[in-house]
């Protein structure tokens, strides 16, 4: 008997393509991983956004281009991992 608990498209995959599966849903783990370090380093670069956008002249605002860098990171890792992670967990 099928396992009900898994979705309707994967009751039936070939040892192949549960292979691919897992490895899909390891690199969307990762990813999520990335996503969380990179949030942290965001928190920590927020305290320095503010003073390097008041007294920095001009456009030189490194501190501001790297959260701005990092923030993209955070949503396109987090974006990319959340989808490449849906579907059911597998247990180990």
């Amino acid at each position: 008997m099928a396992n009900s608990l898994l979705p309707p498209e994967e009751r039936n995959l070939t040892p192949a393509q549960v292979e691919a599966l897992d490895k899909r849903r390891d690199l969307g783990h990762t990813l999520l991983v990335i996503a969380c370090q990179f949030t942290a380093i965001a928190t920590v670069l927020l305290l320095w956004v503010g003073q390097d956008l008041t007294y920095s002249p001009g456009w030189a605002h490194p501190m501001a281009y790297y959260f701005a860098l990092a923030i993209c990171i955070v949503l396109g890792c987090g974006v990319t991992g959340l989808i490449l992670r849906r579907g059911t967990p597998r247990l180990d």
